[in-house]
């Protein structure tokens, strides 16, 4: 038997989607999966603001990433809904809350460090970088918690690929980067973190960390496969991250973190909604059973509205967010 995995082509997401494939190969033996390379769009503008002006022409979206955020995933979903691909493999936080129909996650691995790294060409941390050092974050959501920090620093837009990133870091464009731990940890590249950035005053995207396969609803087939490498806790904490940043809801443009936890059988949901300064921010946490996960998120999305959340989403500060 033969399984197709669909995946991007970027360095990450090929390392990525090659470790899905061994560990399916793992679990049932003859097995052979074949990673099939997909061209998105999210690429092709990735590219292009890579070696342009990093802005998007779109703006900013809810949890802190563009409209791009979907891109990466569109045309990998139409290639499973048309059956040139078997199965997907996503980073979580790349996924839209409501998935198209027809289909599912099917499993979540073992979920990666959640946390953002800080990134400096010769060490050191946030707190000792120099005042008004230029430093690059990819959404709202890092930019708005660095500037609850450090309001001396500049920062700045940075798009491309984790190489690429890197790369503007090493020739001077930047004086620090903010990036995904797990990401280059992927890579092989642990060694240039600087400083994991304390969920306690910087939380993640929600999902961050987290790998899904994605599959058609009707693959009854790959269930019992895919059951074999879905780690429950790290879905767990997927389910109470992506339910909160749901019931939130997708229109809005303001910064959102969330972070869940499992441990023995209970899990412990932290959120936060920030204003695009950093100035302003609601943030609060819940716990209940780990099956309860669905039902957290949304009451975690509720509360924060109870303590001011709203006012975030929909008042000023998101109109302000919406022009810049």
């Amino acid at each position: 038997m033969t399984l197709r995995i669909g995946t991007r082509g970027s360095k990450l997401a090929l390392a990525q989607a090659g470790q899905v494939k061994e560990l399916l190969e793992r679990a049932r033996p003859g097995l052979q999966c074949e990673l099939t390379i997909l061209k998105t769009s999210g690429d092709d503008f990735s590219a292009g603001q890579a070696a342009g002006s990093g802005e998007s022409p779109w703006g900013q979206t809810l949890e802190g990433q563009t409209p791009l955020k979907g891109l990466f995933v569109k045309e990998i979903e139409e290639a499973l809904l048309d059956g040139r691909v078997d199965l997907a493999v996503h980073s979580v936080k790349d996924m839209e809350s409501d998935l198209p129909k027809r289909l599912r996650i099917g499993a979540v691995l073992l979920r990666e460090d959640p946390r953002d790294a800080l990134v400096t060409r010769d060490g050191g941390s946030v707190k000792n970088l120099p005042v008004g050092m230029k430093v690059g974050a990819s959404s709202l959501r890092r930019q708005a918690q660095l500037k609850r920090l450090r309001r001396d620093l500049e920062l700045v837009p940075v798009r491309g690929n984790v190489d690429t990133r890197l790369k503007k870091l090493d020739a001077g464009e930047y004086g620090a980067l903010v990036l995904a731990v797990c990401g280059l940890k992927r890579l092989g590249l642990a060694d240039r973190i600087s400083e994991c950035l304390d969920p306690a005053q910087f939380l993640p995207a929600p999902g961050q960390g987290a790998l899904a396969v994605e599959i058609r609803e009707d693959r009854i087939d790959l269930m019992e496969l895919l059951r074999s490498v879905d780690d429950a806790p790290s879905h767990h904490e997927v389910e109470a991250e992506r339910s909160f940043l749901k019931a939130l809801g997708g229109s809005c443009r303001v910064p959102v973190g969330a972070l869940a936890r499992v441990s023995e059988g209970k899990i412990t949901l932290e959120g936060v909604v920030l204003s695009p300064d950093g100035q302003k921010a609601v943030r609060k946490s819940i716990s209940g059973p780990e099956k309860s996960a669905q039902r957290l998120g949304t009451e975690l999305a509720s509360h924060l509205r109870a303590v001011g959340a709203d006012r975030l989403l929909y008042g000023e500060w998101a109109a302000k967010g919406q022009r810049g």
